[in-house]
């Protein structure tokens, strides 16, 4: 099947086609012209970029909680989630599966398997509109990690493995008053004592499973050829640390020190397209956008708020000084390629013709349509 979008300025790895066309056919972009065809159909003029490509959306789990207590059908859930992320113009999804938590009871441990099972099935019945695969995230202090890694961890679909510890004192919870002001939402019952009892306890926990704990995640995930993020790195050690373990990715540094030792040794830097749209990252972190300005980020990931990729990689063009194709490679052709997707990420011939059409509203980017492979899903 032949498709035409025509008139729209096309967003291409290198540079801007101003008023072009793309032809697609049986699902990939088949040519691309730097003028317009007679025929097809009319974008009027708006940008043309490729899919964007999310590795890491823990976007699941309001959908799965959307209140207190409130736990929501599975498949209904991934549906909507899966909904949202396209009408962002995400047609690649790395859902972050948390495996571990330390809060204890957990959505995340309550339906870690079951989400697992559904974005499978919404995949095999043509349920759901991006394509989706998996970023298992790895709570190295968690007693029981390896034992719930281990029936997820062989699935072809598992693209990315990240290993993470959010124990109180070090990391992203180097501050213990951020900690607290953060998890005590959660735990409205905290007095200082109980507090003070529960970081001793992850401390405790930390010791006796993180080391091992990460040694085997590692392997595993080298064994089977997926690629390795670290999480959270605050200073060169960690970073050295992550070097040691094989990885390739550090996601959301908390410092620029930790940035720029990442970027010195080659690693991919991903940080918080929230932290881009709010001006600043939510617990006290580095700030995104300072990351842009001295050349220290690689890759947006829209965490927790799908409209916020798109969003984000917008504001590193109209703030930070990047050029269109670059803001946009950050929300496309670098994730992609991070994680050994070639086929998609860019405006090529021969890739898929996974695309987003958009506008802009004053400085807020708006998606008009979205197509998966040619297919318009949005």
């Amino acid at each position: 099947m032949r498709q035409i979008l025509n008139h729209a300025r096309i967003v291409l790895a290198d540079r801007v086609i101003d008023h072009g066309a793309l032809e697609i056919e049986d699902g990939r972009i088949a040519a691309i012209h730097e003028q317009p065809l007679p025929d097809g159909e009319d974008l009027a003029g708006a940008l043309l970029l490729p899919g964007l490509v999310e590795i890491h959306t823990d976007n699941l789990e309001k959908h799965l909680m959307p209140r207190n207590s409130v736990l929501w059908p599975i498949l209904p859930a991934v549906i909507t989630h899966d909904a949202q992320c396209v009408a962002a113009g995400i047609t690649t999804v790395l859902d972050a599966l948390a495996v571990g938590d330390l809060e204890g009871e957990s959505v995340r441990l309550d339906t870690l398997h079951s989400s697992f099972d559904a974005i499978n099935q919404g995949m095999r019945e043509g349920a759901l509109r991006a394509e989706h695969f998996f970023h298992l995230r790895c709570e190295l202090a968690y007693p029981d990690l390896l034992a719930e890694l281990a029936p997820l961890i062989a699935h072809p679909a598992v693209k990315l493995v990240s290993v993470m510890d959010h124990t109180p004192g070090q990391r992203q919870y180097r501050d213990l008053e951020q900690y607290k002001k953060y998890y005590g939402k959660k735990k409205v019952g905290w007095s200082e004592d109980t507090f003070l009892a529960a970081v001793a306890e992850r401390k405790t926990k930390q010791a006796q499973y993180a080391g091992r704990h990460k040694q085997a995640v590692v392997e595993l995930a080298q064994a089977r050829g997926i690629a390795l993020a670290s999480h959270d790195d605050t200073d060169a050690a960690h970073i050295d640390e992550a070097l040691r373990d094989g990885v390739a990715i550090s996601e959301f540094p908390t410092t620029r020190e930790a940035a720029q030792a990442a970027h010195a040794h080659g690693l991919q830097t991903v940080m918080g397209a929230p932290n881009v749209v709010r001006g600043g990252s939510h617990s006290g972190n580095v700030a995104a956008l300072e990351l842009a300005r001295h050349d220290l980020l690689d890759i947006l990931s829209s965490d927790y708020v799908p409209a916020s990729l798109l969003h984000g990689a917008w504001l590193l063009h109209a703030q930070a000084g990047w050029s269109l194709p670059r803001a946009v490679a950050a929300v496309s052709l670098n994730p992609a390629r991070s994680v050994g997707l070639t086929d998609r990420g860019d405006i090529a011939v021969g890739q898929r013709a996974d695309l987003v059409a958009m506008i802009v509203h004053g400085d807020v980017p708006l998606v008009r349509q979205v197509w998966n492979s040619g297919r318009r899903v949005f």
